[in-house]
C-alpha cells in the first residue's frame, strides 16, 4: 500500500483542505467585452446617454462588467440605477437567445466617468465648458467647443487647437481661494435667532 503525503506525517493528522467557492471561468476577457458592448451600446444610446467604456474581469468566482455612462449636464445616481436595470435586462435577453454573453455569473457596475478620465472625444470637451483643462503643454480654459476644434483661453488669449492636433486632455482641479469663497449670512442667522426669545 502506496502512501501519499510529506514524509514523517501520519495521514490522520493532516488538516481537511478548505473548498471554497470555484473560480469563475476562464473566458477570453477581450472577446467578452466586444459582446458586452454589442450587446449593452443600443440600449444605453436609446436611453439617451453614451457608453463611455466598458470593462470585463474576473473577481473570485465571477466576472465583474463595469460600465461607465455619461450625458450632457452629467448624469446622477436615479439615471445610473435606471441604466443599470435596462442593461442588466439586455445582458439576460441576450443570454435567453441563446449567445453566451459571459459564462457563469457576472456582477454589474454602472458609474459616470470621474473628472481624472481623459478628454478624447468632442462631447468630453464640450462637457467640460468652462473648467481649466491641460493639454500638449498648455493649460487653459475651455471656451468653447465645436466637430473639429476647441477653443481655450490660455493667460488671457483665445487659442483654437483642432482635435486633430490634441492629445488627450485633462482637467485641472481647481480650489477656490478663502477670499473669493462665498459664505451665508451668518451673523443675520445669529440675530433672526435672538429677536424670537
Amino acid at each position: 500500500m502506496t502512501q501519499r503525503g510529506r514524509a514523517g506525517a501520519r495521514p490522520g493528522n493532516r488538516r481537511p483542505r478548505e473548498e471554497g467557492p470555484p473560480p469563475a471561468p476562464r473566458i477570453d476577457l477581450a472577446a467578452a467585452r466586444t459582446r458586452v458592448r454589442e450587446v449593452i451600446t443600443p440600449v444605453i444610446e436609446q436611453a439617451g446617454y453614451d457608453l463611455e467604456d466598458v470593462n470585463v474581469s474576473r473577481a473570485g468566482r465571477r466576472h465583474v462588467v463595469r460600465v461607465l455612462v455619461d450625458t450632457d449636464g452629467g448624469i446622477n445616481l436615479d439615471d445610473v440605477a435606471v441604466v443599470s436595470r435596462e442593461i442588466s435586462t439586455a445582458l439576460d435577453e441576450a443570454e435567453e437567445r441563446g449567445g453566451e454573453v459571459l459564462a457563469g455569473e457576472y456582477q454589474l457596475e454602472v458609474g459616470s466617468p470621474g473628472i481624472d478620465r481623459p478628454l478624447t472625444l468632442p462631447r468630453h470637451w464640450r462637457r467640460n465648458r468652462g473648467r481649466l483643462v491641460a493639454v500638449n503643454g498648455l493649460t487653459g480654459r475651455v471656451v468653447d467647443v465645436d466637430d473639429t476644434s476647441v477653443v481655450l483661453d490660455v493667460d488671457g488669449v483665445t487659442r483654437s487647437l483642432a482635435f486633430a492636433e490634441l492629445g488627450p486632455g485633462k482637467v485641472q482641479i481647481e480650489f477656490k481661494r478663502m477670499d473669493e469663497a462665498e459664505f451665508g449670512d451668518e451673523e443675520d442667522d445669529e440675530d433672526d435667532g435672538e429677536g424670537d426669545q
